[in-house]
């Protein structure tokens, strides 16, 4: 890209700070113009707070971020609105940013509930400017899972297990695994949940270690989708499960032609079962001194993700989610496809709550006849 991507931001909590770090770390790409709050006062704040979490980046975050209104901020030409209030706030928010023509990038999920979710389509769908920040498809492992889907690795995928993430992020994953990223692709599901509370030690929460090994009642939520024609997936998360140091992380994509576990790959091929890895080039380890970084993932000798972001520094989240703010503005430039297009944040969401729906009464939830399928 010629410029930086320009976009203010709606919103004082941590995603936003979250944000301001990371177009810190690179302001040659990514570059906040305004951050709108409840108040200016808060705006000010939430600056001064995403100084605290960039250091040592703060000279990228200047005083004159802080806006006193959506419409000073809207002054300010951002090519595009990046929407981190609470849920019940999103929908009206949105609503306003596509009144005044501007392109939206809502934070996850863009509305509350399934009316929510319905009425939010009714009032913007058609505008086709509005696009959802989830950024989980963009992280290294999944993305080079799914370049290999896309190559035709083990043929056509038809089931998803995934213990990773939770809810809608992990909905995300699962369908655009079995290729139903496009939101027609998916015009109904059966889905059935069950949740199952156990003792395990947790130490590590967002705030930091807490300390203490005694285990604490945690609970598990195992639920199937049924997408249809054969494809369902398997969702499993425990409670605090994005920060817990003691569970691992898995995800199996089954094919027609063999399967994907992890970074592992078994498939068919003219020779027989042949077994293959994803290998990830890290540097900064033992006696290299090339930085601590991800360059890129290989298969059979082939890179199928590289890692654009890797003079950044940054972690894999961090990775995932500049990426998508960068694919947000080159697709108002007319430079790249959508990043994530509401119908589909609105499916992953729908199906997210038919899960807690179902957990709750212990039947099959239907999903079906939505307004954006």
């Amino acid at each position: 890209m010629t410029a930086p991507v320009r976009f203010a931001i709606v919103g004082t909590g941590w995603r936003t700070r979250f944000m301001l770090r990371l177009a810190a770390m690179a302001p040659e790409r990514l570059e906040p113009v305004a951050i709108v709050g409840r108040t200016a006062a808060r705006a000010a704040e939430a600056l001064v707070e995403a100084r605290r979490d960039a250091a040592p980046f703060t000279a990228h975050l200047d005083d004159a971020l802080a806006a006193d209104s959506l419409e000073e901020a809207l002054e300010r030409r951002p090519e595009f609105v990046v929407v981190a209030v609470p849920w019940d706030v999103s929908p009206g928010m949105i609503e306003s940013i596509v009144g005044a023509r501007i392109p939206v990038l809502a934070e996850t999920p863009p509305a509350p509930d399934a009316a929510g979710l319905a009425a939010l389509w009714r009032a913007v769908g058609g505008a086709g400017i509005v696009q959802v920040a989830e950024q989980y498809t963009r992280m290294p492992g999944h993305a080079a899972r799914i370049a290999l889907l896309r190559r035709g690795a083990i043929g056509t995928p038809h089931h998803v297990q995934l213990s990773s993430t939770h809810l809608y992020h992990a909905v995300s994953l699962i369908r655009t695994y079995l290729g139903s990223g496009d939101p027609a692709a998916v015009t109904e599901a059966t889905v059935n949940a069950r949740t199952f509370t156990a003792p395990m030690v947790d130490p590590l929460t967002p705030d930091g270690w807490v300390g203490g090994d005694q285990p604490q009642p945690r609970a598990t939520m195992l639920a199937t989708l049924d997408f249809g024609d054969g494809r369902s997936g398997l969702y499993d998360f425990v409670d605090n499960q994005w920060w817990n140091p003691y569970l691992h992380r898995r995800v199996v994509i089954r094919g027609e032609r063999g399967e994907i576990s992890d970074d592992s790959v078994l498939r068919l091929t003219a020779d027989g079962p042949v077994p293959g890895h994803l290998e990830h080039r890290r540097t900064g380890v033992d006696l290299n001194l090339e930085g601590n970084a991800l360059w890129h993932t290989a298969f059979d000798g082939e890179v199928v993700y590289r890692n654009a972001w890797h003079d950044s520094r940054m972690s894999e989240d961090d990775l995932a989610v500049a990426q998508i703010l960068e694919d947000m503005g080159r697709w108002v430039r007319g430079e790249a496809p959508e990043p994530y297009p509401l119908a589909q944040g609105l499916w992953d969401h729908a199906l997210s709550l038919a899960m807690i729906e179902s957990a709750r009464t212990g039947a099959d939830v239907r999903v079906r006849d939505l307004a954006w399928a």
